[in-house]
């Protein structure tokens, strides 16, 4: 119970430190401004000084004071005035890491593919675990349909607080912590919001290139360029990565409402996906592809489920 109470809590706080996100720019007319070039939306409150001459006479023209801010070659997480605790604690590192490992590479997107691999490696051991637990629940499933059965139309207390206990001990026999590896799940979704703002924020990346991707440039505006193929590629691993990354999560368990969440959260995240910059896509594939690789090790690794 107390462990519950302490992933609410983090909850809470997340929820709280996702507050105060990136503003769009917008004209006299309340309108979106969009990039001339990329068509894409542009944001208000950026990090650094924006290199292509047509973006800095746009922001310019609509108020933005671009002289104010650092080359982005120049950020540091101390630049800019204090914007609260979720810009302080976690837009600026990130943009900052990004930058400088993107200096380094010469690329903002393989920059943002090393920055959500360092992660996922420091959130290995709290992934491993919720992936095992999976697995577990696999294997206690037979027992759990049978405990299902033998209650099934029991709704008097009594009955309820034995299937619970009953079903308690089946946990314990099979190792199973309903609770354990919640952490990460409570923090993919700022994670998720953090490179989204990271990305809109800073100039640099935003106005990066990577194998025919314009990284600001969402997928529903760049299929009406000459990059349409890659743009549309991008999509496809979305879709196909999120939805495999669901199969290997998906337990034995699953009701048969359950059973269509694959299908239904694919397809929610492929039509967010039209209409987010292509560098969170990126983001997006490279974290699938790392949970499809460290489920389909775990899956060989019979002797870890024990140690879960």
């Amino acid at each position: 119970m107390k462990k519950t109470r302490i992933k609410m809590l983090l909850l809470v706080l997340t929820l709280f430190l996702t507050t105060g996100c990136a503003t769009t720019l917008v004209d006299k007319d309340k309108q979106a401004v969009r990039n001339p070039e990329t068509g894409q939306a542009l944001t208000e409150n950026i990090l650094c000084k924006p290199t292509s001459k047509t973006t800095i006479e746009t922001y310019k023209k609509n108020g933005v004071k671009i002289n104010q801010l650092p080359d982005c070659d120049k950020f540091q997480v101390t630049s800019g005035k204090y914007e609260g605790l979720w810009t302080s604690l976690l837009i600026k590192p990130l943009a900052f890491v990004i930058l400088f490992i993107g200096k380094y590479v010469k690329s903002f997107a393989l920059a943002v593919i090393i920055v959500s691999l360092i992660i996922r490696f420091i959130a290995y051991p709290v992934t491993k675990k919720t992936a095992i637990q999976s697995e577990l629940l696999k294997k206690a499933n037979p027992e759990l349909e049978r405990l299902k059965k033998k209650y099934e139309g029991k709704t008097d207390q009594e009955s309820m607080m034995k299937q619970s206990q009953e079903m308690m001990m089946i946990y314990k026999k099979y190792n199973i912590s309903p609770m354990s590896g919640c952490l990460f799940s409570f923090l993919q979704l700022p994670l998720f919001i953090a490179f989204f703002e990271a990305i809109n924020r800073v100039p640099a990346i935003f106005e990066d290139h990577f194998l025919g991707l314009q990284l600001g440039t969402t997928p529903s505006v760049g299929f009406g360029t000459s990059g349409i193929w890659m743009y549309l590629l991008l999509i496809l691993l979305i879709g196909a990565t999120t939805y495999f990354s669901f199969q290997l999560n998906a337990t034995a368990d699953m009701n048969s409402s359950m059973k269509s969440m694959p299908y239904i959260m694919t397809g929610l995240i492929v039509v967010t996906g039209l209409f987010m910059p292509s560098a969170l896509g990126i983001y997006w594939v490279t974290t699938n592809l790392f949970t499809i690789v460290q489920n389909i090790i775990v899956k060989r690794s019979k002797k870890s489920y024990g140690k879960a």
